[in-house]
C-alpha cells in the first residue's frame, strides 16, 4: 500500500458485502483510514453504479473511494468458496442484508463466528434482527418517518421529502465507530465481535435532545431546535438565503443589534431578553426578514463578519467547493479514475498529525480486481 507513514488501520483487510449506501459508506470510511476494502458485488453490479446512467454514476463514485471490486455470485457454490477465502485474510466484515439474507446464502452468524474467530462482522439492517418490522425492506426515507426525523422537517401544510441522505449516512457513521471499537477490543486481547447497527436505532440516537425534551413533557415539532438555537433564515435584497446562528450567548444578540444597526429590532419589547426571543421565535423571523431584505447579501456578509456574528450564505452546493474557506482546507480532491476520467472528490474530513490521509485508490471499475483476488484465494 502506498503513503509515507502509516494511517491508523494501515494493514487491515475490511470485506463489503452491500448496496446503495450504508455498507459502502461504513467501509470507505474505514478506507479513507488506511484499510484495505474489497467490495464485493453481484456480477450486476452495486445498483448505485447506474442510479443515473452508466455504470460509474455520481452516487457510486460519491461512496466508494478507496476500494478495490470484486465479482460474485454468492448463490453459486463456487463463488461461496472464493468469499471464505477472503475472509480468512480478512479482520472485519460489513454487510447489510435484511435478516435472513446471509443464512441463505451459506453464512449465518453462527458459522462466521465459528469459522472466522478473529473476523469481527458488523450487520446492518433497517429495523434490527427482530421485532414486528424485522423483514420489512427499509430505506433512507422510512427511517427517517420511523425515527421521528422526518416530522422535524416536514410542513405540515405542506409535505414533501426534501434534503440530502441522513439515516443511511448516520447509520454508516455508527456502523463505523462500532467496527473500530471492536477491532480495539479485539487489539487489547479480547475476542472478535459480532457488530449490529440498524437504521432505526441510529437514526433516533442522532437527535437526542428531541427525545429529551419530549420527556420534559415539551411538544416537539420542527421548530423546536431552532428556536432554541436562535436560527434564523432570511432573503436578501438581491435573492440570496443567508442563516444566523445566535445559540445562548447574549454576545450575539448584541453583536447583530449592532450589524442591523436598525431600531425595529432593538426597541422592540418582544426581544428584549433571550425567553421572549424564544416565546416570540415566530415574529422576530418575519422581522428579521424585513429586516435583511433591505441589503444584498455582500453587504450583509460584511456588517455581519465585522460584528462577530454566526452567519453564512446558503450556499448552493456548486458553490461550496469554490468557497474561499473550502479552497484553503482543500477540502475537495481530484481522482483519475479506471474509466480513464477526471473527477472532483470529497478529501477525507479527519486528519493525522495534522495531515489528511490521502486518496489511495479511486472508485473501482466493476470486477476490477477480480483477477488478483481470484489469484488469491
Amino acid at each position: 500500500m502506498g503513503g509515507s507513514s502509516p494511517l491508523p488501520l494501515d494493514g487491515l483487510r475490511v470485506i463489503e458485502i452491500g448496496t446503495m449506501i450504508t455498507a459502502p459508506l461504513t467501509a470507505m470510511i474505514l478506507a479513507e483510514m488506511g484499510a484495505e476494502v474489497i467490495k464485493v458485488e453481484r456480477p450486476e453490479g452495486d445498483p448505485f453504479r447506474n442510479f443515473v446512467g452508466g455504470s460509474y454514476a455520481p452516487h457510486f463514485r460519491a461512496y466508494n473511494k478507496g476500494k478495490a471490486s470484486v465479482t460474485l455470485d454468492l448463490r453459486q457454490e463456487a463463488d461461496r468458496i472464493r468469499l471464505r477465502a477472503l475472509l480468512k485474510s480478512a479482520d472485519a466484515l460489513v454487510e447489510n442484508f435484511r435478516p435472513g439474507v446471509m443464512d441463505r446464502l451459506g453464512f449465518p452468524a453462527e458459522t462466521i463466528a465459528r469459522d472466522y474467530p478473529a473476523l469481527v462482522h458488523c450487520s446492518i439492517t433497517g429495523f434490527g434482527t427482530e421485532g414486528p418490522y424485522h423483514a420489512r425492506p427499509a430505506y433512507d426515507t422510512v427511517a427517517l418517518a420511523l425515527s421521528g426525523i422526518a416530522n422535524l422537517k416536514i410542513d405540515p401544510e405542506n409535505p414533501g421529502i426534501s434534503g440530502p441522505t441522513i439515516s443511511d449516512n448516520v447509520t454508516g457513521m455508527y456502523a463505523a465507530q462500532a467496527i473500530l471499537a471492536a477491532l480495539l477490543g479485539r487489539a487489547r486481547g479480547g475476542t472478535a465481535r459480532r457488530v449490529e447497527v440498524n437504521m432505526l436505532e441510529a437514526s433516533i440516537a442522532f437527535t437526542p435532545d428531541s427525545f429529551a425534551m419530549a420527556d420534559e413533557g415539551h411538544a416537539v415539532d420542527r421548530l423546536t431546535r431552532v428556536r432554541a438555537s436562535q436560527s434564523f433564515a432570511m432573503t436578501t435584497a438581491d435573492a440570496r438565503v443567508l442563516v444566523i446562528h445566535l445559540s445562548s450567548a447574549e454576545k450575539f444578540w448584541d453583536a447583530l443589534l449592532a450589524a442591523t444597526d436598525d431600531p425595529v429590532l432593538s426597541d422592540d419589547e418582544r426581544f428584549a431578553t433571550r425567553q421572549g426571543r424564544y416565546d416570540n421565535y415566530t415574529d422576530l423571523q418575519e422581522t428579521l426578514s424585513c429586516v435583511f431584505r433591505a441589503r444584498t447579501l455582500a453587504d450583509w456578509s460584511a456588517r455581519l463578519s465585522d460584528n462577530d456574528v454566526p452567519f453564512s450564505p446558503a450556499l448552493r452546493i456548486d458553490e461550496v467547493p469554490e468557497n474561499e474557506q473550502v479552497l484553503h482546507l482543500r477540502s475537495f480532491t481530484t481522482i483519475e479514475a479506471a474509466d480513464g476520467l477526471t473527477y472532483r472528490a470529497i478529501a477525507a474530513p479527519v486528519r493525522f498529525d495534522g495531515k489528511r490521509p490521502p486518496l489511495r485508490r479511486a472508485p473501482p471499475l466493476l470486477g476490477q480486481d477480480n483477477a488478483d483476488f481470484t489469484r488469491e484465494t
